[in-house]
């Protein structure tokens, strides 16, 4: 009778976090179906100022708690707080919301579900990690996928490589290496507050190319739906996933966590077909199932390898 209880309990706590990731997921795209649906309309600067700005204020009295008990973080940290707010959020927020004009919210989830494959290959560069025949493999079959999804399986001509396919190549390989730094940044204060922080600066980066949207359509940056999509993206890819994804982190453990980054390009190809009309292709499939399933090798092995190099 124990057993039975503690079994259906295990499994209710499973599905619980399946449809939890599901939502994690789901609130993360969410971001990139928002960059393609008001690209042009909205500014994109304006968009990420107004987003990171949100974040901040919002996890505010985390940040105001953390530098009480760390009075000389920004003296000792400025630098490495400021570089990771540029890499995580400058980086990946106004560039990415440019990048919807010219390629599909399809394109930019799955180019972007392919940081943590590049935070394995920037590991693997710096000597962080050891690398194994099958990791090799997995990184030669996602990266085809990928290069066979940006460049829709051409190398020139109108469908070929876009503008806004480079700027999330850029934008991914910055998240890679925010998520290399992130951790090793602000030591001893909360994961939220850190993002708070990184928010903030992220606003500040952003803030001269925001002035200059404004300055150039105040109507554009002005506007009541400009309002609108400034607080969906502060409060939904914002506040709600990172949050969600820091209670996730500690309640199922950070790996399990970063691969619900998986789901993205599902959930992404999904959220465009309902609120876009942009079904993916059968370029988009064959390269999907490469890069997903590539990254899932590489990364499935870095798991399951012991400290000593055997396979558990």
């Amino acid at each position: 009778m124990h057993e039975t209880v503690k079994t259906t309990a295990s499994r209710g706590r499973e599905m619980l976090g399946l449809l939890g990731f599901l939502v994690l997921a789901t609130a993360q795209v969410s971001n990139m179906i928002l960059a393609r649906g008001v690209a042009g309309s909205v500014p994109p600067f304006s968009i990420a100022f107004f987003r990171w700005s949100i974040v901040a204020i919002g996890l505010s009295p985390l940040i105001f708690a953390a530098l009480r008990q760390h009075p000389d973080l920004l003296r000792r940290e400025g630098l490495g707080i400021a570089a990771a707010g540029f890499l995580g959020m400058f980086v990946c927020g106004g560039p990415v919301y440019l990048a919807g004009t010219t390629t599909s919210a399809i394109n930019l989830a799955l180019i972007m579900a392919m940081a943590p494959l590049m935070v394995l290959l920037f590991s693997l560069a710096m000597g962080l990690e050891r690398v194994n025949r099958w990791q090799v493999i997995g990184m030669i079959v996602a990266l085809s996928g990928a290069l066979l999804v940006i460049t829709r399986g051409q190398t020139s001509g109108e469908h070929g490589l876009t503008q806004g396919d480079i700027l999330v190549v850029f934008a991914m390989m910055a998240w890679a290496s925010y998520t290399l730094v992130q951790n090793r940044i602000g030591a001893g204060i909360g994961f939220l507050a850190r993002i708070g922080l990184f928010a903030a600066f992220g606003a500040l980066f952003s803030l001269p190319f925001a002035a200059y949207e404004t300055w150039s359509d105040p109507s554009a940056v002005l506007s009541f739906k400009a309002a609108k999509v400034y607080l969906f993206a502060g409060l939904v890819p914002g506040l709600f996933a990172y949050s969600a994804y820091s209670w996730f982190a500690s309640a199922f453990g950070a790996l399990s966590t970063s691969l619900s980054m998986y789901l993205g390009p599902v959930v992404g190809a999904v959220l465009s077909i309902v609120f876009l009309g942009e079904a993916p292709t059968l370029i988009h499939l064959i390269g999907g199932v490469l890069s997903l399933g590539g990254m899932w090798l590489g990364l499935r092995r870095k798991k399951d390898d012991k400290p000593d190099g055997k396979a558990a």
